[in-house]
């Protein structure tokens, strides 16, 4: 025999041609943070911009690590976009810029972050997946309790449910590394403070950061890393057409037939899928023989998949036209490990005639280790018997003999008597194709009869004189019933394969109809109208309005609901997992509610029912019904998406417009408000004593800070902020601020404590002399009368930290995160009579340059302290060329 070269499978290499196209993806993958994710991100993007490729950071979040952010500095970091989130603003991930920069590899921290609204994406995967698009390769950062499918099981022994999730499918064809470390070194890192600060780690150690749970998650993450490793593997090896299933991870199948007992083989296959830590399926063959099975075998099969699929079984049906073949293409194709089968004792004749599967298996080619499971039954499985035609096939077959007799009798003359027996193959194989086996069996036996009658001597009899005669005669009956057999298996197999092709063009039908609709309730009733009519079920969709769910739509009539539908309705909403009946909650209910989930969260609710009461989803339309709900999930998700866009077009054109006044105003009562300026201090000059004057200097110097507060908080909201970072001595930057604020800080004790040996630090000098500006002036608005205003700075081991010091009232409890919105007043913001924005543009020119400023109260004594912090990389270790 000549070999046959190893062929690449076409579905590896259209995947392959796909990956191609478009940017790489690698994902650092941890069990928890601070297990060095991060860290180990900006080593890679040091490492490939040494090897000369275009590196730049998108986003990172160093969290205060000086170690990190020392990592970053040697890399070109992309500025943040500015994304205006009620009274305040974000700084968020900018995709437009990156994508216009078009580095080789972009470093995008934190994978599954969720984008502020009015961002073109709601999800950080979504912009990542567009860099890929592009062509560019990115680096991330995940956490495991971040995937979708562990989302459950991560709550049930953390109690956090975690919101922010990213789907499975994004790590099939991602480079996976995993930063492993052990528990004990983690919890040891968040008691030195490098993870979290004190009060927080020490929070975060009696919650999520206990031994068990780290515990938990490393083992959750070591084993998704071994699958995509292995997943990536079979990849490999399906594009070179490598032979052999290449048992790297172990990979087991279930398989399900007939025969009773089926539980028990589900159930062992899920134990040995438990301890070999291994993903299994459970399959099912579909044969000629199938479409004979009884109902109660059917049900057998059915009950079986459905317990599969409550363990966690992947669900596959086969159509071959053998048992063996079908499990042999299966095991092939999946590179499966082990196969868990069952079997039944039965006698040896039977064994002898129908062949043991697993003695085929086993004494067989296939590198798969067989598990038997013995089966309770009796001594003989049953098999469906073959009923007899109907009367009009048996008729129809009859007459075709007829035909076909009369035929022969007018040919003999010119064919012969030994020509004559081949003319009673066609009436066999025309009623198999048209009328099925059994018809085709009754038309081979009364074809081989009327042979005998009319054309072996003695003819008119049924008596059979001499071997050669009663050898034409089997051998004709013969013939007749296997071309009857072959004739009827390829019609139950043309069926199947026209069945299916139903289907897809159902699938494709209902795609392009969804597509065609705009709107909720054209999207709402052809998903209910479709499914029922594919399904033969009672449809019913639900949407969430003003809190609670309504009916959206419905098919074929009307559904009527009671409060215990409602509440499994909501159920399968509030928990994203189907609810009702013959579901594991709420079975009371009439309905069986799947929610409608996507990346967006849970967008609507379907409900199926049948007229009988029966299971309204049998396990084989499972697989259908569950392609039905993902496209309509993606219709739905795509009308949530749109309705954003214009949500957002319309925010964008309202910002646009406000800015665009905010900005005129500015700029045009600028120059009458310099030249009041101007006569203010001419007046003061000309008058030194007269109250008047000083009044009116005082108050036109307020106007003007105010004026422009609005222009920069107009320029921090649309991301035009131009930094221009030097070398600053804050000892001049803040004597500059408090000789300006001379007037305001008449009534107020200036107390200066920023030593001169303090080194430089980097920042834009026109927005740092405005944020002094604004702390200042705020800390003297909200001190009593003759209460000193202090200023510090001290230099810790990781940063730099300048505080603004006021006597005033302090801050109310948890009033410190609001602070720094636009428009916020009151205590600890901008004074009486203030816009609200000073803080708000402290925070957003930290922001700007990289610096972090808190609020919270005084340590000694009543009052408050804003203070801004230099991270290490912004710190000059030198200062005027002196160590």
């Amino acid at each position: 025999m000549i070999p046959v070269a190893p062929r690449p499978d076409p579905d590896a290499l259209l995947k392959a041609a796909r990956a191609e196209a478009r940017g790489r993806l690698k994902i650092i993958l941890g069990a928890a943070p601070g297990v060095g994710k991060t860290y180990e991100m900006l080593l890679d993007g040091a490492a490939l911009a040494q090897a000369g490729r275009d590196v730049v950071v998108g986003v990172v979040e160093t969290h205060g690590r000086a170690d990190t952010a020392a990592l970053v500095q040697p890399l070109e970091v992309l500025p943040r976009r500015a994304v205006p989130h009620g009274a305040h603003s974000l700084a968020e991930f900018d995709l437009d810029g990156t994508l216009a920069r078009r580095p080789d590899v972009a470093l995008v921290d934190e994978f599954a972050h969720t984008n502020a609204p009015g961002s073109r994406h709601p999800k950080r995967w979504q912009d990542v997946e567009e860099l890929r698009d592009a062509g560019i390769d990115v680096v991330t950062t995940l956490n495991i309790q971040h995937l979708e499918s562990l989302n459950d099981v991560v709550a049930g022994f953390t109690r956090v449910r975690v919101r922010e999730t990213v789907p499975d499918a994004l790590l099939d064809d991602a480079e996976i590394e995993l930063v492993d470390l052990p528990p004990d070194e983690l919890i040891a890192r968040l008691r030195e403070g490098k993870v979290y600060l004190p009060d927080e780690a020490t929070r975060a150690l009696g919650h999520f950061f206990s031994k068990a749970n780290l515990s938990a998650l490393r083992e959750l993450a070591l084993r998704r890393a071994a699958q995509a490793v292995d997943r990536q593997m079979l990849d490999h090896v399906r594009l070179a057409g490598e032979p052999g299933i290449w048992a790297a991870g172990e990979r087991i199948v279930v398989a399900i037939g007939d025969q009773p007992g089926g539980d028990l083989l589900v159930r062992s296959a899920r134990r040995l899928a438990d301890a070999l830590h291994a993903p299994w399926t459970a399959l099912t063959i579909e044969t000629g023989r199938t479409a004979r099975l009884p109902a109660e075998a059917r049900g057998r099969i059915a009950d079986a998949l459905k317990l599969a699929g409550t363990l966690g079984a992947t669900l596959v049906t086969v159509s071959a036209p053998t048992v063996m073949e079908g499990l042999r293409a299966h095991l092939a194709e999946s590179r499966s490990t082990a196969l868990v089968i069952g079997k039944t004792r039965r006698p040896w004749w039977f064994e002898l005639r129908h062949r043991s599967l697993v003695d085929q298996l086993v004494r067989g080619p296939d590198p798969v280790a067989v598990h038997v499971v013995p089966l309770p039954g009796g001594a003989m499985a049953e098999r469906p018997g073959l009923p007899l035609p109907t009367p009009g096939s048996a008729a129809i077959a009859l007459l075709s003999v007829a035909l076909t007799t009369l035929a022969a009798l007018a040919l003999q003359p010119w064919l012969g008597p030994e020509a004559v027996d081949l003319l009673y193959l066609v009436p066999v194989v025309a009623v198999a194709t048209w009328r099925g086996l059994r018809a085709s069996l009754v038309a081979s036996v009364a074809g081989a009869l009327a042979y005998n009658f009319f054309f072996l001597p003695p003819v008119h009899t049924l008596n059979i004189t001499g071997p050669q005669n009663l050898l034409t005669f089997a051998i004709l009956a013969g013939v007749g019933i296997t071309a009857a057999q072959l004739a009827g298996r390829l019609k139950r197999q043309a069926n199947a394969g026209a069945r299916s092709a139903t289907e897809n063009a159902a699938l494709a039908a209902f795609g392009q109809r969804l597509a065609a609709v705009a709107d909720e309730t054209g999207t709402a009733a052809i998903t209910c109208g479709e499914i029922a009519n594919l399904l033969g079920l009672n449809t019913v969709l639900l949407l969430r309005r003003d809190g609670r769910l309504v009916v959206a739509g419905s098919a074929p009539g009307e559904a009527a609901l009671g409060p215990i539908d409602y509440t499994a309705a909501d159920w399968a909403w509030d928990r994203a997992e189907p609810a009702g009946r013959d579901t594991a909650t709420l079975t009371a209910s009439d309905w069986q509610f799947h929610p409608l989930a996507t990346s967006l969260g849970v967008l609507a609710v379907l409900g199926i029912s049948h007229d009988s009461q029966a299971d309204p989803l049998p396990a084989n339309r499972r697989v259908l019904f569950a392609t039905l709900l993902g496209q309509a999930a993606l219709a739905h998700e795509r009308l949530q998406l749109e309705g954003e866009a214009r949500q957002v077009a319309a925010l964008q054109q309202r910002d646009d417009l406000r800015a665009t006044l905010v900005s005129s105003l500015g700029h045009d009562l600028k120059t009458p408000l310099t030249a009041v300026l101007a006569a203010a201090d001419a007046l003061a000059h000309e008058a030194p004593g007269n109250p008047a004057a000083a009044t009116l200097k005082t108050e036109a110097l307020r106007l003007a800070r105010l004026f422009d507060d609005l222009v920069e908080m107009t320029r921090i909201e649309a991301g035009a902020l131009a930094v221009r970072p030097e070398p600053i001595d804050l000892t001049d930057a803040v004597a500059a601020a408090v000789h300006d604020l001379r007037s305001t800080l008449a009534s107020h004790p200036v107390r200066l404590d920023v030593p001169v040996t303090l080194p430089l630090v980097m920042a834009d000098p026109r927005m740092l002399h405005h944020m002094l500006i604004n702390l200042i002036d705020n800390a003297a608005k909200y001190s009593p009368a003759g209460a000193p205003v202090t200023i510090s700075a001290r230099r810790d081991p990781h940063r730099l930290r300048l505080c603004v010091l006021d006597e005033g009232a302090g801050l109310p409890p948890g009033a410190a995160d609001g602070l720094f919105a636009r428009f916020t007043r009151g205590e600890g913001s901008d004074g009486p009579g203030g816009t609200g924005l000073g803080l708000a543009i402290v925070k957003g020119f930290a922001d700007a340059m990289g610096l972090t400023v808190r609020a919270a109260p005084r340590d000694e004594g009543p009052g408050s302290c804003f203070a801004v912090e230099w991270p290490e990389p912004l710190i000059r270790t030198l200062r005027s060329g002196v160590a």
